[in-house]
Parts: structure tokens; C-alpha cells; sequence
């Protein structure tokens, strides 16, 4: 069978995505520059210099096809949590992130021709590691979460469930 030349690009942009499922090694130091990047875009936090954090796993999804990251137990006293990269191409993706204690640091988030939806408990705190360091701002009702990703013929939203 023969392949055009609009079909090898697809094949190698799968073949690409289908190599980031794979877990990567994140080294101390990078997770540590993205922990301090969210400290910082935070100010007042309740984690002092040498925080302690869980890290969710690399998210990939493609065609609909592959892992959504979720945070959903709640805890007692505030969370650290460094979510690594997600990529998401031609399909959708849910990010779950129900911690009401929960302190999400999250690294970069990319896109391509998809949905990315993230939904947030009320009381979470979120901020981006990607271009600079982004807080989620909040007058009211009202949240906004700006540079969170890197999208291409696609959308993010943030959603706050609240009770």
C-alpha cells in the first residue's frame, strides 16, 4: 500500500506520542526549579522552604487513547502536588484534581487538535510552572488560569465544581 504525503506526518507525530507514554525521568533538580516556581507565584503558602510533594505521572493521550491524571482523595491537611507534562492529540482529555488541601503545581500542558478539561475543587489551589509561573486569580466566582498550555486548533478549560 502506498502512503501520501499527508499521511506520514500523522504517522510520525503517533509514533512520537506513543514515545512520551513511556514514564520519563524527571531529575530533582527540575522538579525542585518547578516546586519554587509555584511557591513563588503563590507568595503565602503553608510549605516553607523544603516542601514535601507526590508527583502525578507524564499524561498522553492520543486519538482518545491513553491516561488522564486525577487527583480525587482528599486530605486533611494541605497537598503538594507536581503534575508532570500532558500531551493531548485528537481527542480529549480530563484532568480531575478534587483535593479540596490540594496545591497543584503543573507543568506544561500541550494539545493538538483536542480538548483538555480540567476540573478543579473549589477550595485547590493551582498554579503553572510554564511561562514564568501563573496563579489561578479569583474575584468572587470568577477564576481565571492564563499560559497553562500549549495549544494548537484546540481548547482548555478549567471547570470549578462547587457545592
Amino acid at each position: 500500500m502506498k502512503t501520501s504525503k499527508k499521511t506520514k506526518p500523522i504517522v510520525a507525530l503517533v509514533a512520537f506520542c506513543m514515545m512520551l507514554s513511556f514514564p520519563m525521568a524527571v531529575s530533582a533538580l527540575e522538579a525542585d526549579s518547578a516546586i519554587a516556581a509555584c511557591l513563588k507565584a503563590w507568595g503565602d503558602n503553608p510549605f516553607g522552604k523544603t516542601p514535601t510533594f507526590k508527583t502525578m505521572g507524564t499524561s498522553v493521550r492520543v486519538f482518545g487513547i491513553g491516561s488522564e491524571p486525577n487527583d480525587t482523595e482528599p486530605t486533611s491537611s494541605p497537598s503538594l502536588v507536581l503534575i508532570n507534562p500532558s500531551l493531548n492529540v485528537l481527542g480529549g482529555s480530563t484532568i480531575e484534581l478534587l483535593n479540596p488541601n490540594g496545591w497543584y503545581c503543573m507543568r506544561t500542558t500541550v494539545s493538538i487538535m483536542g480538548r483538555v478539561s480540567i476540573r478543579a475543587n473549589c477550595k485547590a489551589h493551582l498554579a503553572s510552572t510554564s511561562a514564568g509561573a501563573t496563579v489561578v486569580a479569583r474575584n468572587g466566582q470568577d477564576r481565571s488560569f492564563k499560559d497553562i498550555a500549549v495549544t494548537s486548533i484546540s481548547s482548555i478549560a478549567v471547570e470549578w465544581p462547587c457545592n
